[in-house]
């Protein structure tokens, strides 16, 4: 699906008319119990195997400068900024899966692409009618004219605001497979504002029709939880065709009342590479990540933002990930070993002089 840039202008009916899911079929096909369940009639999301591997801050150019060398930008969106604004029960029920270690998780979440606007920055003007705290407007999935969610009230002169593409999102993730469904939308400009991401930018009811026809049945109500914005770098291994990003500037906001200290857009540091293919191994070319310090990880952008949120202040490893800090004591080691690499890996010492060489460069 082609994403557009989030300038304040209206997205096409083309645009829009595309499938929600990666299947390729029309919308909304997704109706289905789980991603491996052999009763449903549905179109099989597309399956894949995600590897994640954590970046010290200092190691964070000469990882980009490997990637750069080694992989083909991507031809679509080479870089950008991901903002995403989560959805949990009032406990936490996802977080908690994460937390504990879980190997069925799901994602509720609103995406949208662009610096503007940036739900972590302090540019909000006034609150917009509370669609979570007031009865629910009913917007039924069939009646949505081109994935439009109509706030014209907003609007004190009567004038439509702009809308910005957004896309509503479930992303399963059972083990190491994981699987993603996204819906399409159109959203006032000012629905993105952090002011009003506490409303969850959409009606309730549209979100839980949605998940539904995702083949999620949430057990209590669903809310937005935090706000994560970060830049992405996209790449394409040429020789496997492996999907790989590079995240960084992992900032976020706590939209729940209760929850954290009010922080806006407290950073994690370092970054994370996203390793995406259809099995779990490194392609030979990726193998010098495991050379220049980085490791596997569990990583979660929601959960590690989270956990940072509630931590004690003046902890050393408060917004770190968890674990990163003992990998410095050998575990380290230990866990590059287990991870395959498809191919010969170079000699230990080379990969990281060839980045440098790469990284005198830029």
């Amino acid at each position: 699906m082609r994403r557009r840039s989030l300038k304040h202008s209206t997205v096409t009916a083309d645009d829009l008319r595309r499938s929600p899911c990666e299947t390729g079929a029309g919308g909304p096909p997704n109706l289905h119990i789980s991603v491996t369940s052999s009763a449903s009639t549905a179109p099989r999301l597309r399956e894949r195997v995600e590897q994640k591997f954590f970046i010290r801050p200092e190691r964070i150019a000469i990882t980009l400068a490997l990637l750069s060398r080694t992989c083909r930008p991507d031809g679509l969106h080479p870089a950008d900024q991901v903002n995403s604004l989560y959805f949990d029960t009032i406990d936490l029920d996802e977080y908690r899966r994460s937390d504990a270690g879980d190997s069925a998780k799901d994602k509720i979440r609103i995406r949208w692409y662009g610096r503007d606007p940036d739900p972590n920055l302090r540019t909000d003007v006034g609150a917009a009618p509370d669609h979570w705290g007031a009865a629910p407007t009913r917007v039924p999935l069939g009646r949505v004219p081109l994935g439009r969610v109509s706030l014209e009230a907003l609007s004190a002169e009567g004038a439509p605001f702009p809308v910005v593409a957004v896309w509503l999102e479930r992303k399963t993730r059972r083990g190491f497979v994981s699987t993603k469904q996204r819906r399409p939308l159109e959203v006032p400009s000012p629905s993105l504002e952090f002011a009003r991401l506490g409303r969850g930018i959409v009606p309730p009811t549209l979100l839980v029709s949605t998940m539904a026809d995702f083949g999620l049945f949430v057990r209590g109500r669903m809310c937005p939880v935090i706000a994560i914005s970060y830049w992405r770098y996209r790449f394409v291994e040429p020789f496997t065709g492996f999907r790989i990003s590079l995240d960084s500037r992992v900032r976020s906001s706590v939209v729940m009342p209760g929850f954290g200290r009010g922080e806006r857009g407290l950073e994690l540091p370092g970054a994370v590479v996203e390793v995406k293919g259809p099995v779990f191994a490194l392609p030979a070319p990726l193998g010098p990540l495991l050379d220049i310090g980085s490791s596997w990880t569990r990583y979660s952008k929601y959960a590690s933002s989270l956990d940072a949120h509630a931590a004690d202040l003046g902890g050393v490893s408060r917004a770190w990930p968890s674990g990163s800090i003992a990998r410095d004591l050998g575990i380290h080691s230990r866990v590059t070993e287990q991870t395959p690499v498809l191919g010969r890996l170079p000699e230990p010492g080379q990969a990281t002089e060839r980045a440098l060489e790469t990284l005198s460069k830029y």
